[in-house]
């Protein structure tokens, strides 16, 4: 007797969601299909990955009781459709961030999930070599104690690749399309800050701008720890990079040519290695996670309650940007 495949929905078809798309149909496990209320994105989308079953509408296809639903449209859509999609049975992936508000994310943490449901969220950077080898690195010791994070975007590129431009009339966008870096910060050293202060300016002469077009917060611990966040979009080419600094050595990783540099406070030597990475092996990681924790064979990479830290912490960026005060991250929850 043949096994009925699972059914995953992807939807949205933007940029990412062509992504996880194209690579989620390489699979022969699944059944893929295809949400999108735009005639010409679907167009487009058929003409360059072949037919899938298509749902114009998201309430039409939820009646269809899909098994897994990935959900790559604007953070706006993120806390409904996620909520949506769990009511109806449905194991759920859903991009960064949570939600377009604290207050949406911390609704959906509160959710109480079906026996086995899973609800996993989409940082896909917890797959990438570069940042998997740093967090072993950390862990095993080689750096000691942790005093000092430093995470750099700078990316005009962004601006000009986003097809709504979303961005030039959202305030605070930058923190949501960003929230990859305090997540990060979260997920290698495990704790979360205490305080935090951000400056930023919606200054800089370029075609497209938003608001802050810069920003740059510095979080405080309660052990000796500081961490430090520069996102913009300003930078062209763009430019990302990130440092940890301990009492016995450091790493600094370049994430354009992905190169991995290893000091040794000891020996005071530093070795430097190429990192292999292929974006699109990080993506097929994220989406085995996901399915073998819809089959019980592991927990999923991104819980809702780890997903969360993230958004309090651009939350309590936005209000200090906008008061000038630093913000104790007790004051942020509604």
């Amino acid at each position: 007797m043949e096994v009925r495949k699972k059914r995953m929905v992807v939807v949205g078809v933007g940029s990412i969601g062509l992504r996880h798309l194209r690579l989620l149909a390489e699979r022969d496990d699944i059944c893929v299909e295809i949400c999108e209320s735009n005639a010409s994105a679907v167009a487009h989308t058929l003409d360059q990955l072949g037919q899938f079953p298509v749902h114009s509408s998201f309430e039409q296809m939820i009646g269809t009781s899909p098994d897994m639903v990935l959900i790559a449209t604007p953070p706006e859509l993120h806390y409904q459709q996620t909520v949506d999609a769990l009511e109806c049975g449905a194991h759920v992936l859903c991009e960064k961030p949570m939600t377009a508000t604290l207050e949406e994310a911390i609704g959906i943490n509160q959710l109480k999930l079906k026996e086995s449901q899973i609800l996993s969220y989409g940082f896909s950077f917890h797959f990438h070599p570069g940042l998997v080898k740093t967090k072993e690195l950390i862990d095993s010791g080689r750096l000691g104690e942790i005093q000092y994070a430093y995470f750099h975007i700078g990316t005009y590129d962004t601006m000009m690749n986003s097809k709504s431009k979303y961005q030039c009339e959202t305030e605070g966008a930058l923190l949501m399309d960003y929230v990859h870096q305090p997540d990060l910060l979260y997920w290698i050293l495990g704790i979360n800050p205490v305080g935090l202060y951000a400056a930023g300016s919606a200054g800089g002469r370029r075609e497209f701008k938003s608001s802050p077009n810069s920003i740059t917060f510095t979080m405080d611990y309660q052990n000796d720890l500081i961490s430090t966040i520069h996102l913009d979009y300003l930078q062209s080419p763009d430019h990302y990079y990130f440092e940890f600094i301990g009492d016995q050595g450091w790493i600094f990783y370049d994430l354009m040519s992905n190169t991995l540099q290893l000091g040794d406070t000891g020996s005071k030597s530093v070795d430097t290695k190429k990192i292999q990475v292929v974006r699109d092996d990080i993506y097929r990681e994220e989406h085995q996670r996901f399915l073998d924790a819809v089959e019980g064979k592991g927990r999923p990479e991104s819980t809702p309650s780890e997903a969360v830290n993230s958004m309090m912490v651009a939350k309590a960026a936005h209000k200090s940007w906008k008061s000038k005060q630093r913000i104790l991250m007790t004051d942020i929850l509604p």
